[in-house]
């Protein structure tokens, strides 16, 4: 009786104990699975296409590992924004969520198709994948001209919509700028504000906004200006008052807005330099002056007119001098002339004679330039600078010039500068 009687009371005390573990369990099961929805969203993405997109390192890739950062596969993460902020954010967070809610939407994916001609295999289509914006209620998109190069479709991709067809309108390889028109602007998308890249300052807190690796859209990284005012020579192009930040920038970014913290656009991003072919933290943008300049020609005309000089030479040294007697240590020494050019119309020599210095094949004989609007010349390159920078086609540019040891000042009536 007394044995019964304790198997009823352990029977008793287990079912107990049972009862009470199964809550536990109940409630455990949920807290495990709290982030499960933020990785599926993360997770949601277009279906990609297999790694044979455009090539990785693209026309902006230069021999001092100066990458484009605009060709992945294609593929899309939405993300709805919260309409309220929590009242555990800073200040600093609210004005950086604010600005991403309200300027994000604006910022889409391009997705380029191109036929590559492969010697055993014939034509290969291929895809390749950057950023871009929303410039006005026209439906203009701006990107990056590497993003679309050699093209033969485009479409564009807005947040949660699927891609529509677009048209190149206009593009400048030289600012590594282009423009699209899409026919359907979704109603709730505004165009970023255009702001003004001259005021920046080196310190100051900038967001860039992109579609990194072709997988991730609308991603924002958050820096600073690093640095002002940077040239950055590519392979086939030359950078002018780039914008450095240590935002985090990778491929895909490319064409993506660079934005202040008010969300105006302040620059495009286009390049980035590093030895692995990800952000380093060395990331490059186009200032926003060169989009306010360039774009509404583009717009327009479909190219932008760059100015023209129509000469070519060499930079004097202190050694050149030396070694071609020369009676000044500095200017640009006028090597040759473009046919029916502003500068043989203004009455500019080119060589008459070619040496060998060292192992260099030099053409001398030629003007030597000592000014251009009164500045001193530097080099060729900071000429070409000055031209796109401060003058446009029907200006003229006055040249200071030593000919046969006798100063002179010719008239330049700058052109449009041709397309070959």
């Amino acid at each position: 009786m007394r044995r019964r009687w304790l198997y009823g009371v352990i029977v008793l005390l287990f079912s107990i104990v049972l009862s009470s573990c199964g809550p536990i369990l109940i409630k455990q099961g949920p807290r495990t699975a709290t982030p499960l929805p933020a990785v599926a969203i993360a997770a949601t993405t277009r279906p990609t296409i297999a790694p044979t997109a455009l090539p990785t390192t693209s026309p902006l890739s230069g021999g001092h590992n100066v990458l484009a950062v605009g060709v992945t596969p294609t593929a899309e993460a939405t993300m709805t924004p919260v309409p309220m902020l929590p009242s555990t954010l800073t200040a600093p967070e609210k004005r950086v969520v604010t600005i991403y809610q309200r300027v994000s939407p604006a910022v889409v994916n391009v997705t380029s198709h191109i036929i590559q001609e492969d010697f055993f295999f014939g034509p290969i289509p291929e895809e390749g994948s950057g950023s871009g914006f929303l410039f006005d209620h026209a439906g203009h998109i701006v990107t990056n001209y590497h993003v679309v190069e050699s093209a033969q479709s485009v479409e564009v991709t807005f947040s949660g919509r699927l891609a529509e067809k677009a048209k190149i309108v206009g593009t400048d390889p030289e600012n590594d700028l282009a423009v699209l028109l899409v026919k359907q602007v979704p109603a709730d998308v505004q165009p970023i504000p255009l702001g003004d890249s001259r005021h920046l300052l080196v310190g100051q807190t900038v967001l860039a906004i992109g579609n990194p690796f072709g997988r991730f859209g609308r991603t924002l990284t958050v820096g600073v200006v690093s640095a002002l005012n940077r040239t950055i020579e590519t392979s086939d192009r030359r950078l002018r008052q780039a914008i450095q930040t240590d935002a985090a920038i990778n491929r895909g970014n490319s064409g993506g807005p660079l934005l202040d913290s008010s969300g105006r656009l302040v620059g495009v991003n286009s390049a980035i330099f590093s030895p692995s072919g990800t952000s380093a933290g060395v990331g490059f943008a186009i200032p926003a002056s060169t989009v306010a300049r360039v774009v509404p020609a583009l717009i327009q005309n479909g190219y932008y007119p760059h100015p023209w000089f129509g000469a070519v030479g060499y930079t004097v040294t202190p050694a050149l001098a030396h070694a071609l007697h020369l009676p000044v240590d500095h200017g640009l020494l006028v090597a040759q002339l473009y046919s029916d050019s502003p500068a043989v119309k203004a009455g500019l020599h080119g060589a008459t004679q070619a040496v060998v210095v060292g192992n260099r094949r030099l053409l001398i004989g030629g003007d030597l330039i000592l000014q251009w609007d009164g500045n001193k010349a530097t080099s060729w390159e900071n000429l070409n600078d000055y031209l796109e920078l401060n003058k446009k086609p029907g200006d003229t540019l006055l040249l200071t010039i030593l000919r046969q040891g006798k100063k002179q000042v010719l008239s330049v009536m700058l052109t449009v500068k041709p397309h070959s």
